[in-house]
């Protein structure tokens, strides 16, 4: 297929932060009381939204700051995964985005930790009013890169940010990286990047099964 722009999520699409976050998660869970199990529905689901439904709207705030606390200084074992380089060297500067349920910082310190370029645009759990599954986060990477949603692809690990590419009238691939997620409802499900060939064109990137 033929698109304009790729509009990448990070974690578990771009970048295998799981260990990391698998340890963040389970001693602020510890530290709050939380069920981890209860936690499973919400890959992909900013921080914020995620501390919410789990918790009492008056332990929030200082929770999530807490998380983030965590999550910031843990960075051990964060790595690119197989093909997340060849992918955002199809998009350039110009033809892809990052858009990403982790904050600015937080995104920043993991693409730095797997040696991967963030693009010119990249948005952010701080960027945007309403996270995955809402469609705000791909339609406001697609206004900045001045791309139609319909011209848009999305890739994405998390049956969250499928449902936001959805919403927003956006084509998507399916990354089955995370065995929790299920089966994507995604129009191209793969095991990995790498089970597609990114080639730069004239005015986008052509992406085609090896």
């Amino acid at each position: 297929m033929f698109v304009r722009a790729l509009l990448l999520d990070l974690d578990g699409t771009l970048v295998d932060s799981t260990p990391a976050v698998d340890r963040c998660w389970k001693r602020w869970c510890q530290e709050h009381g939380v069920d981890p199990t209860g936690l499973a529905d919400l890959h992909g689901l900013r921080s914020a939204d995620a501390v919410a439904a789990v918790l009492p709207p008056e332990r929030v705030a200082p929770a999530l700051e807490r998380l983030d606390e965590l999550e910031l200084a843990d960075l051990d074992d964060v790595v690119a995964l197989p093909g997340a380089a060849e992918v955002l060297a199809a998009g350039g500067g110009d033809r892809a985005a990052i858009v990403t349920s982790a904050g600015r910082a937080l995104a920043g310190k993991r693409l730095a930790a797997a040696g991967l370029r963030a693009p010119r645009v990249l948005v952010t759990a701080d960027d945007v009013t309403r996270g995955k599954p809402d469609p705000e986060p791909y339609l406001t990477a697609s206004r900045l890169l001045g791309v139609p949603a319909e011209d848009c692809l999305v890739v994405e690990d998390a049956a969250a940010g499928v449902a936001a590419a959805r919403a927003a009238g956006m084509r998507s691939v399916g990354v089955g990286t995370n065995p929790d997620v299920g089966a994507l409802p995604a129009d191209l499900v793969v095991s990995t990047l790498t089970e597609l060939r990114w080639a730069r064109r004239d005015g986008g990137v052509e992406v085609v099964r090896r």
